[in-house]
């Protein structure tokens, strides 16, 4: 704390502050506002904690969030009362469904004011609990350390937000005007913490490895718990000549050029990923629960083990016989020496024949000239600059598939806002993920919805000159609305049109360098251009609304449901129907074929 005199009383805040600190929590993202300015002046007095000022206090929260993905620590996120609180709340949600690690701080009504109606007078202690498992009202300067603690240790160890709610006027409070309980013991509070890896024992692991070396053909479900375990788990493949599938979270737990991946799963999959869970008949899955089990086996048709590092998620998507607690990568070490090798590599090598066709089919797409350009040309070109060691955040909408044919490398990082799907996640995950390695190269890939949402954050990226590359895809629409409104429900697009936005004014006038792209032949060029940027930048994509996310992963009845909403009245039905019905596409697409006839009548 900076003194004038070396005698100055420590107030509540700056005892947090300063604890804080020592926990190793020196990035706070935040907006200041009347009822947290008293915890602002402890930040004013500790510069060693870094203060990023954001546009919107869901960003900062959001921002808190793309720190603790990419380095599995937790930054700070400051909001005032009322609606500052409120506001963290999305991100707070995010942090605790996707299991990051976040420390959130709000300001109160006076300490004798609380609940008679004064202004912005919530009990963001109560409002937040449930997104944060530890939620605890800051009562002084004697209280201040035991809260801090117990919040850092929950969202270290519980890998959750944690949020202290301080009132106004305590937030400046000094130890003079405050004294110690009986109970509160001087000094009885230590920064000592252990991380902790649990393997479990010997005779769990010997019957995972019974029923996985009965099996013939095993396919490998990998997710965000097994992000950090990626040698653990191919060499698990290796063994059990088994394709691993990835989960959404999961991206980046093996490089898309593994020898034993066939990518992404779900709607927004592989075909080579869904033949593996079509053929397998045994199941290995790797710290995911993803909501997307329904493109896994069917039930009872293999013989199932979960990994997972909570146990109440073993056996909540699959009926698996062998569940193991614990940490990924210890575990899959554990379990290594008791599986038997296969012989028999023509699963997966079949698996692999399927993921280098589809590879094919997207490098055929991307090769397309028309304009509106698809996507895939911004993603193959993307892939081929993406530096070394980048960092990439996603974003929701039809983006997240186009995410999905990004080739992600040895050495690079990828998250997005997985389970609760916030849309708008790109640019702040990407301002805590710079933050957090300012050596790293981070890249926001986004759509023009969810870029609409925070544009404000681009004059972070400018306030701060963070070297971030935004690549936001243009169309115009919620394509995303689109697809899922007539796959899912048979029904005709409504409400999903969007206002144009020219991004790449909006970021010039935020003081960023930006590019327009609308010619496929442009994009590499741009892409290249703007990667070698040395601070932010933006590249604006115009792409077509209709091309299909997941034409070659369609279910029957989601192909069948596409022509229900064409005859409808669909007002797009002509593009849809001509992108989908791509020869490459179906001859990839058991759905398509099946319901090829229905659909071209709309070509």
């Amino acid at each position: 704390m900076s003194e004038s005199d070396g005698e100055t009383a420590k107030t509540t805040s700056d005892l947090i502050v300063e604890r804080l600190l020592a926990w190793g929590v020196d990035t706070c993202f935040g907006i200041c506002g009347d009822q947290i300015n008293g915890f602002f002046e402890a930040l004013r007095t500790h510069p060693e904690m870094r203060f990023v000022h954001v546009r919107h206090e869901e960003n900062a929260a959001l921002a808190c969030v793309g720190y603790a993905k990419f380095t599995g620590r937790p930054a700070a996120c400051v909001a005032t009362a009322g609606p500052g609180a409120l506001h963290l709340l999305n991100g707070l949600y995010d942090a605790r469904i996707d299991g990051a690690p976040v420390i959130a701080i709000t300001g109160l009504s006076y300490h004798d004011t609380v609940g008679a109606h004064f202004l912005q007078d919530l009990p963001s202690d109560r409002l937040l609990e449930h997104a944060c498992p530890f939620s605890e009202r800051v009562m002084g300067p004697a209280h201040a350390l035991t809260a801090t603690d117990l919040a850092v240790r929950s969202a270290l160890m519980n890998r959750t937000p944690a949020h202290l709610a301080i009132p106004i006027d305590v937030q400046s409070w000094t130890c003079e005007q405050d004294t110690l309980s009986d109970k509160n013991v001087p000094g009885h509070v230590s920064l000592a913490a252990q991380p902790f890896t649990v393997v479990p024992p010997h005779e769990q692991l010997h019957e995972a490895a019974r029923v996985l070396n009965a099996c013939r053909r095993v396919a490998i479900c990998a997710g965000a718990g097994a992000r950090g375990a990626g040698e653990a788990l191919e060499r698990v493949a290796e063994t059990l000549g088994a394709p691993i599938v990835k989960a959404g979270l999961g991206k980046d737990c093996v490089p898309d050029d593994s020898p034993y991946t066939t990518g992404g799963m779900g709607l927004i999959g592989t075909r080579a990923s869904h033949e593996a869970f079509e053929e397998c008949d045994g199941f290995l899955i790797v710290g995911s629960s993803t909501p997307y089990y329904d493109f896994w086996p069917a039930p009872g048709q293999a013989r199932g083990v979960q990994i997972d590092v909570n146990a109440d998620r073993i056996g909540m998507r699959y009926p698996v016989e062998v569940g193991l607690v614990g940490d990924a990568g210890a575990v899959l070490d554990a379990l290594l020496p008791h599986l038997r090798r296969k012989d028999d590599r023509s699963f997966l090598e079949r698996a692999r024949a399927t993921y280098r066709a589809w590879w094919q089919l997207v490098g055929a797409q991307a090769a397309a000239s028309g304009t509106p350009m698809r996507p895939q040309v911004i993603t193959w070109e993307l892939s081929k600059v993406l530096p070394d060691r980048a960092i990439v955040t996603g974003d929701a909408g039809t983006v997240t598939a186009w995410a999905g044919r990004l080739m992600l490398r040895r050495g690079m990082a990828y998250s997005f806002s997985g389970t609760l799907c916030t849309m708008g996640a790109a640019l702040p995950y990407a301002i805590g993920a710079q933050i957090a390695h300012p050596d790293r190269p981070v890249i926001a890939f986004t759509g023009d919805g969810s870029l609409s949402m925070g544009m404000g954050e681009l004059a972070t990226l400018a306030q701060y000159d963070l070297p971030v590359k935004v690549v936001v895809l243009h169309n115009n629409s919620l394509a995303l609305e689109v697809w899922e409104q007539t796959a899912l429900l048979g029904n005709p697009q409504y409400g999903c049109g969007l206002h144009p936005v020219d991004f790449a004014a909006v970021a010039r006038a935020c003081g960023l360098r930006s590019f327009r792209v609308e010619e496929p032949a442009d994009a590499a060029g741009v892409l290249a251009e703007a990667m070698a940027c040395p601070g932010p930048c933006l590249v604006e994509a115009v792409t077509d609304p209709y091309e299909a996310p997941f034409g070659e992963s369609l279910k029957p009845a989601q192909a069948r449901h596409i022509a229900e909403a064409f005859g409808k009245g669909e007002p797009a039905a002509g593009p849809m129907a001509r992108n989908l019905l791509e020869e490459r596409r179906v001859a990839m697409s058991p759905a398509l074929q099946q319901h090829r006839g229905e659909l071209g009548r709309y070509r």
